[in-house]
């Protein structure tokens, strides 16, 4: 075991005696009352328990410091601040030494390697702010650089090295509308000042309601001094930030005009000059340009593009600019696949980068013609709660690929990629962790839609010790989005699922993402509808293995999959019971109450929604709620603004007016993301699995 991971578990027993409440949720699953488990047998097996969620740790933003030497972000899970904690690590890649980069206990972010390849560049809290701090790797000594009030994000060395850009928010207030207040006597105890709001986007999910202001780009000289403002208006400017190879211009992506709320699809490429501060567009596209990128030799620009017709689901294009004479070419259209992180070869022939394909994400090579070429790599193993696709990759000067691995029974792990040999592992981060325990075995399954007949991908869990000769209850785990992807990955809710005894399957229905625009669009305006009947046939196939009991069938998703978690057993009485988690329930309701209306508005309704309103309730999941007799639980965080919690008591109270079996749990300060804390994501599993608990029978038809 780890020093490090030692340490970790020792916090975890030191909370354990400070708050045995808590720690009863924790307890090892060898407990009597550990949910749905009986009491041990010398032969049971070693299964997770909710306490290993906190030692979970994967790798992140991996980067080489030179062709031998990676560095990367160890993001671990602290049981003391209930937060995810990041320091720097390093892994030569010929010997596989593995050792702490920066040893101290900091938690560091956007390590940032100078073109040099002298300094770091990152950021780390000091007084609860996120600072600018560069370390030199000759004398192993660190620097402050800033002492702002803002965090400091999207770190771009120039090409020289004597100077850092960044983008920071830059605060600016509205006057109210009403400053005749009379003036308040000493002493006297008035209530609160009214705010005063007439913003578009007011507030957003994860950040609460959100000050005046927009980020803007800021350059820094290395040997210290004040931060200088290169760009202004009152529209947001930053992004991922690209100098010019002699340093004079630095690109950006903007939407460049103070409506941008209104229009969340639009942004053009930008330049701002480092000395005059002076702005000069560079693309003027149907549809946002982002993440610009100069080839090394510096004459080609590329970014991505989407080509905007207003449809829900809209793969973006990877395309390069001759800078000479500003001709573009779209390298890979041909692909119909979402495009996500690139980086330029250095002799600026091609670039590689990733993208989403049948529920994993890969990486492919491409020339300045377009011609594609896949690599055999697929990477993920960042997404701890819930199978979804993610996963990071760097490369080397010459050539040499790391990526995280998307292993279904592992985290991600650092790995190399070789050409001609197998690829290898880097790191073993949760060895210490997993290895000793006994997992879920992820496998695929066949299902074909009773719809169409297309192939719909889903995978199985089966439990740890599993026996096809016997029957086990089933979960359904739906997908959020819509327009996201599972796969099979590592999931601890998934694994959490399964060490209770629980078959659980999940699946990419219709409307998915890494199958193409034509696949995803088969729900545009028309959500939820044939991807029910998807759901519904991935059961039907899981019931088909013969290890299923049918009288124990139970269903749950959150975001999109709530949304058709509800859907569903509003269509069906298969289930003994469902958890609807941060659901959408009434379309209309959603449209003017959720953070992002102006764009749900624009691109996954037909019509502004008082126009639609009879489209809008019959694809609302309230609609059905008449028909609803499975037991039901609600779920959802109370600082949620993406789906409003508003939408769940909406449901919460249909089912009680009509005397449904039916609770509500609100996740005090969570967002939508109700899994970023730890904590929460225990709670969010624990919660779910004792619904289901108290409504599972056993095989004699008595409640369990």
């Amino acid at each position: 075991m780890s020093a490090y991971r030692l340490v970790n578990r020792k916090r975890n027993f030191a909370l354990c005696a400070a708050m045995t409440a808590i720690c009863a949720a924790l307890t090892p699953v060898s407990a009597a009352d550990s949910v749905g488990v009986e009491s041990p047998t010398d032969n049971a097996p070693n299964v997770l328990t909710y306490n290993d969620t906190f030692n979970l740790e994967f790798v992140s933003n991996p980067q080489f410091i030179n062709d031998d030497t990676v560095i990367y972000s160890r993001q671990s899970l602290d049981i003391m601040s209930d937060s995810r904690q990041s320091r720097l690590w390093q892994v030569d890649i010929s010997s596989g030494k593995h050792r702490p980069f920066i040893a101290q206990d900091e938690n560091i972010s956007q390590a940032t390697l100078s073109p040099d390849g002298t300094v770091i560049a990152y950021t780390k809290a000091v007084d609860g702010r996120a600072q600018l701090h560069l370390y030199y790797l000759d004398s192993k000594q660190s620097v402050r650089l800033t002492n702002s009030d803002e965090a400091p994000s999207n770190l771009t060395w120039s090409p020289d090295g004597k100077s850092l850009a960044f983008s920071l928010f830059t605060e600016e207030k509205n006057a109210p509308i009403f400053t005749g207040m009379p003036a308040k006597p000493e002493g006297a105890k008035w209530a609160e000042q009214a705010t005063y709001i007439d913003t578009t986007q007011y507030r957003g999910d994860g950040r609460g309601y959100l000050r005046e202001g927009y980020n803007q780009i800021y350059v820094l000289p290395v040997e210290g001094g004040t931060p200088r403002q290169l760009t202004d208006g009152k529209f947001p400017s930053g992004g991922s930030l690209s100098f010019s190879k002699d340093g004079d211009w630095i690109y950006f992506a903007t939407p460049h005009r103070e409506d941008y709320a209104l229009h969340p699809y639009f942004s053009d490429i930008y330049r701002v000059n480092v000395a005059t501060a002076e702005s000069e567009q560079v693309t003027s596209m149907e549809g946002p340009e982002g993440s610009p990128a100069l080839s090394p030799d510096g004459k080609y620009l590329a970014f991505t593009h989407v080509n905007d017709r207003k449809l829900s689901y809209q793969n973006n294009d990877l395309l390069v600019m001759k800078l000479s004479d500003g001709k573009i070419t779209r390298l890979t259209s041909s692909l119909d696949r979402a495009i996500g992180d690139f980086t330029w070869r250095k002799n600026s022939r091609g670039l590689v980068f990733s993208y989403l394909d049948k529920g994993d994400n890969k990486l492919a090579a491409v020339n300045l013609k377009g011609d594609v070429k896949p690599l055999d790599v697929a990477i993920g193993g960042q997404s701890l709660g819930r199978p979804y696709t993610s996963g990071a990759f760097a490369m080397s000067d010459e050539g040499t690929i790391v990526y995280t691995s998307a292993a279904r029974n592992m985290p991600g792990d650092l790995t190399l990629y070789r050409t001609r040999d197998d690829d290898r592992a880097l790191t073993h981060l949760n060895d210490d962790t997993l290895g000793h325990k006994a997992l879920a075995e992820v496998i695929d399954v066949s299902v074909t839609s009773s719809v169409d007949e297309r192939n719909i991908d889903a995978w199985i869990a089966l439990p740890p010790g599993f026996d096809s000769s016997k029957k086990y209850p089933f979960i359904l785990e739906i997908h959020g989005g819509p327009h996201a992807a599972y796969g099979p990955h590592f999931a601890m809710e998934i694994q959490l699922m399964a060490a209770q005894g629980y078959v659980v399957a999940w699946s990419n229905p219709r409307g998915s993402s890494s199958y193409g625009e034509d696949f995803g669009n088969l729900i545009h305006h028309n959500y939820p509808s044939e991807d029910y009947n998807d759901l519904m046939d991935v059961v039907d196939a899981v019931i088909d293995k013969g290890y299923v009991d049918t009288d124990n069938l139970f269903i749950t998703g959150g975001s999109g999959g709530g949304v058709l978690t509800a859907w569903s057993i509003g269509k069906t009485d298969r289930f003994a019971a469902a958890v609807v988690a941060k659901p959408v329930i009434n379309w209309m309701s959603f449209a003017l109450t959720a953070d992002a209306y102006p764009f749900f508005s624009q691109y996954w309704m037909s019509d502004m929604p008082w126009n639609i309103a009879d489209k809008l309730w019959k694809r609302s999941p309230l609609s059905l709620v008449g028909n609803v007799t499975t037991p039901t639980m609600l779920l959802t965080g109370e600082s949620d603004y993406r789906t409003p919690i508003s939408e769940s008591e909406q449901y919460y109270q249909a089912l009680k007016l009509q005397d449904i079996d039916a609770a509500m749990v609100r996740i005090p300060g969570a967002s939508h993301g109700i899994a970023s804390k730890p904590s929460r994501l225990i709670q969010k599993v624990g919660n779910i699995l004792e619904w289901f608990e108290r409504y599972k029978t056993t095989p004699d038809g008595e409640d369990k």
